[in-house]
């Protein structure tokens, strides 16, 4: 996601469309990774071999998604993206809930929310629960959360998440497996994201809807496919010098956003680690 922002050259949440609920967690867990120094992941990526493996079947579950989009096949893309669901968050493996909701992730928003983009949406008036859309929303501005009554946020084919159960659900990862063994907060928090929107059919409904009906986000899930396949390739190369020089390109433009960044994030990982497993 870093790579594809940076290469659009845009910090997504200052233009009202990575904003709030399961954005705010994409766009820090982005500037967290960015901020630290790059060895420390191209150590995790290249010299694990089953990271490579994942890696590798990520891309491909990005790319194949996103052909089913092209292909306004929406049929084939809800069938394969229930398979993922049903084989991840299914009967057998249900637990209790990770208790993540958007009203708490959107306290720790960088930026405002902007009017949905797709108001006439059949599913915009869904009720709230912790596990259906909720109509409120937060802003963090200097440590201090307000609370503002509008819309429901935007909506978009959340692509990297679709193809990240999808990519766990072709590798028989059960992901709740490696939860309770090594509940790291980055993990836990991609999980709990994963988890509002897929054990949710308000929620998945939406994002297969708009994977394949809406266009204002296309771009930049082409962005994503080419960096998801970029990394990927990095990766399979094995080289330690390319995966620096690739993350040091998206990490100098982000700089200057790693101290805002840093401030909320770690208030977020805080709350969610001190919610029960």
């Amino acid at each position: 996601m870093g790579t594809a922002w940076g290469c659009s050259q845009q910090y997504p949440w200052e233009h009202g469309k990575y904003v709030g609920g399961i954005e705010t967690v994409k766009v820090n867990i982005m500037l967290r990774i960015y901020s630290n120094q790059w060895h420390v992941y191209a150590g995790l990526a290249i010299l694990n071999p089953s990271a490579r493996v994942q890696i590798d079947q990520y891309a491909r579950s990005t790319l194949e998604i996103f052909k089913l989009m092209l292909n306004l096949d929406e049929e084939g893309l809800r069938e394969r993206i229930y398979a993922a669901r049903d084989k991840v968050f299914g009967p057998a493996q249900m637990r209790r809930p990770m208790l993540l909701t958007e009203d708490i992730l959107d306290q720790f928003s960088l930026g405002r929310l902007s009017p949905p983009n797709n108001p006439s949406s059949p599913v915009n008036s869904a009720p709230a629960s912790p596990i259906e859309p909720t109509s409120g929303r937060f802003n963090a501005i200097n440590g201090k959360v307000n609370i503002k009554h509008s819309t429901r946020h935007d909506i978009n084919s959340h692509l990297s998440l679709l193809a990240m159960v999808d990519c766990w659900a072709q590798l028989n990862i059960q992901p709740f497996d490696h939860l309770d063994l090594a509940a790291t907060p980055l993990f836990r928090m991609w999980i709990g994201v994963a988890e509002i929107l897929f054990r949710s059919k308000t929620r998945l409904d939406n994002a297969i809807h708009s994977a394949i009906h809406d266009q204002s986000h296309r771009s930049d899930d082409l962005e994503f496919v080419i960096a998801a396949g970029g990394w990927s390739r990095c990766v399979s190369y094995g080289s330690f010098g390319l995966y620096q020089r690739r993350f040091s390109e998206t990490a100098n433009f982000f700089e200057s956003r790693f101290e805002e960044a840093t401030k909320v994030g770690t208030a977020m990982i805080k709350t969610i680690m001190e919610m029960p497993p």
